[in-house]
């Protein structure tokens, strides 16, 4: 990437994780082994197997896939950090889709690093409960333009979850609900709907129950200013005074994510590159469809992270 360009970084969501994920990192650094470890005793649990053995089912449950994603990421982070050093662009802007975003806050020194993790198993806790209490469902809508489907959701009961990218909505809610407005907008024209496999109506008032719950966890802990802005999931607005996160986090909850509008107000702001860390590379996929002149540099294994010190990196 040249010089001087505006860059930001960006932490994927639940859905990314895979097994055998960060394995390759701990193999080649010792420094992420112990960040491992770390992890493992914030949160009194070997998260570190269930990221490198799974299974699959249990990686993919809410109160796992939530700790290990924030930990994979942040390890991509600090082994990217520690072969390129001052090789790595500096962001002007952190960014992270809706779990994401507490990767984003430790990446900005907002929380710590074991207090990330702890959050984000609390976090999924609560929402797997929530979703005990008050079952709902999730699914993709592509091929639907927002307002339409926006009238969709209020004949359904139903709301937009995610705003991802043009054509790329996520839609939640009861599951009789979420089904009947998949059928709705199929009527209406979407190409393709697609049901998520997720334990609950995530990014809607269904979540509501874990709101008290995790007000209670997010008041034991101190938050720092950014050392740069953060693009808030709900407003899509850069935060950047720590005591805007505590709401932020709780408003997460119920609300939806507004990705799209985030990379928009990045781009808005003389973005040119956009470093996606942690597993996969959907968050690139989005970005793309966005401004098809975005650049995008993807660092999510041992290999990408090698790979900066080359000179075509």
């Amino acid at each position: 990437m040249a010089e001087l360009k505006k860059v930001a970084y960006v932490f994927p969501g639940q859905g990314a994780q895979v097994v055998g994920m960060g394995k390759d990192l701990y193999d080649s650094f010792d420094s992420i082994k112990a960040l491992f470890r770390q992890a493992d005793d914030a949160i009194n649990f070997p998260i570190t197997k269930m990221c490198f053995e799974g299974p699959e089912e249990e990686l993919r449950k809410t109160v796992n896939a939530q700790p290990a994603l924030v930990l994979v990421s942040i390890a991509c982070l600090k082994a990217a950090q520690e072969v390129a050093g001052k090789i790595l662009p500096p962001p002007v802007f952190m960014a992270g889709h809706s779990l994401g975003e507490y990767t984003a806050l430790a990446a900005a020194s907002v929380i710590d690093f074991s207090t990330a993790v702890h959050l984000a198993r609390e976090r999924g806790r609560l929402m797997y409960e929530a979703g005990m209490k008050q079952p709902g469902a999730m699914a993709a809508v592509l091929g639907l333009e927002e307002p339409a489907l926006a009238e969709v959701c209020k004949q359904t009961d139903t709301v937009i979850a995610n705003i991802n990218c043009p054509g790329q909505l996520v839609i939640s809610g009861a599951s009789e609900n979420v089904a009947k407005a998949s059928e709705m907008a199929k009527s209406k024209g979407a190409a393709r709907v697609t049901p998520l496999q997720v334990s609950g109506a995530f990014h809607s008032p269904l979540m509501r129950p874990a709101v008290a719950g995790m007000a209670e966890v997010l008041g034991k802990v101190s938050f720092r200013d950014p050392i740069v802005p953060v693009i808030a999931n709900v407003t899509a607005q850069p935060l950047t005074k720590g005591n805007q996160f505590r709401e932020e986090l709780l408003n997460q909850l119920t609300s939806s994510v507004q990705w799209q509008r985030s990379v928009e107000y990045m781009l808005g702001q003389g973005v040119k590159s956009f470093i996606e860390i942690g597993p996969g590379k959907v968050l690139a996929g989005l970005v793309r469809r966005i401004n098809r002149d975005a650049e995008m540099l993807n660092i999510g294994d041992a290999a990408s992270v090698k790979s900066l010190n080359s000179p075509s990196a």
